[in-house]
């Protein structure tokens, strides 16, 4: 069945319902460098905010000097377990947005925020999952763990590498979970402070018993090129090897989106499934995708509506599209059809596109 055509009476600007405010209602000290945030989701909000394990939230984070800022952080909930969302954030050296949280945040704190979304998520959770995880990079690992073990039957091993004893976040929940799926799951702890940093060859010695998993990998940009070059040396094929790699947000994907009118170019009509609907839109030749759908009301996946991360990934089944900018996918993605929805313009009169990431 398909939705009315919303997008053929949009007005030059459109309400802005793709951005929504969060109370937080606990702060979870995990660290000294580390605290959980607890949002409360209205009831009114709720299909908003069904997410998948590994994805991850946007935020506004207020800033004396430019207004706000945004940046994306993981949620460490699974949505097979908690009502609440939760991230978990780390302080970063530096890092402006995570130590305001840290510092500011506060029961009561409301934050703006865009819907959950990402595509660092298991096709399946009854699949044997490898997880490889350092610091901070536990936080979207922990949330496919435990919907894995609680929602799903397979296995599970989960390399975690941190400085040292105290900087492990959810050391206390990952030995409780150990010792409840004792079958299921098995937890290798690497700390720096004893054993010095991983290396490419210790690794390999380790994950080489779960080359057929699928792996999950989240941490420092160096950690996971090393962790990845030692999986593929120990003879993991690489389509089964997923990265979470956040991009710094230089743009405001919180602004009110706005399709201007062109009369003198016929649109094009677009064919998209998203969320098991079936939507024909008019497409304005010199809009983006992700906008026509945004200003439909229609909760497309997106984190940053500058072509810097690959959130809202879709696939053109038929006709074809250009990209105005495009800093995350690979000739490879390319090939199979993806697209990035909030760069994809239409070439063709008709283009046919699935949200199947």
């Amino acid at each position: 069945m398909t939705e009315p055509d919303t997008a053929a009476t949009l007005p030059a600007a459109t309400a802005n319902t793709h951005v929504h405010e969060l109370q937080i209602v606990e702060v979870i000290r995990e660290t000294t460098e580390a605290v959980s945030l607890v949002f409360e989701v209205p009831d009114l909000l709720v299909p908003r905010f069904r997410h998948r394990p590994g994805q991850f939230l946007t935020l506004r984070i207020p800033s004396d000097r430019t207004g706000s800022v945004a940046r994306c952080y993981s949620l460490s909930s699974s949505p097979h377990l908690d009502d609440d969302l939760i991230i978990t954030v780390k302080r970063t050296e530096g890092g402006y947005a995570s130590n305001w949280l840290c510092d500011n945040a506060v029961p009561g704190l409301r934050l703006t925020t865009l819907s959950p979304s990402g595509v660092f998520t298991p096709k399946s959770l009854d699949a044997d999952l490898l997880m490889i995880a350092a610091g901070s990079g536990i936080t979207p690992v922990m949330s496919i763990i435990k919907s894995a073990l609680i929602a799903g039957t397979g296995a599970v091993y989960l390399f975690y590498a941190n400085r040292d004893a105290s900087s492990v976040i959810f050391g206390t929940e990952l030995a409780d979970m150990m010792a409840e799926y004792p079958d299921r799951l098995i937890v290798d702890h690497w700390l720096e402070s004893t054993m010095g940093l991983p290396t490419a060859e210790a690794m390999t010695e380790r994950l080489w018993p779960y080359t057929g998993f699928d792996a999950f990998l989240c941490g420092p940009t160096a950690f996971m090129h090393m962790a990845r070059s030692a999986m593929i040396a120990a003879g993991m094929a690489e389509r089964h090897v997923h990265t979470e790699i956040y991009q710094s947000l230089t743009g405001d994907p919180f602004a009110d989106i706005v399709i201007a009118r062109d009369d003198s170019e016929t649109p094009a009509t677009a064919t998209v499934d998203l969320d098991g609907r079936r939507l024909e839109l008019r497409w304005p030749r010199h809009t983006p995708l992700l906008d026509v759908l945004l200003a439909g009301g229609h909760d497309a996946p997106y984190s940053c509506r500058e072509g810097a991360c690959s959130a809202c990934a879709c696939s053109v089944r038929s006709g074809e599209v250009r990209m105005l900018r495009n800093d995350t996918l690979v000739e490879a993605d390319l090939a199979l059809g993806l697209t990035l929805a909030c760069q994809a313009v239409p070439l063709t009169d008709h283009v046919d596109i699935a949200f199947d990431q």
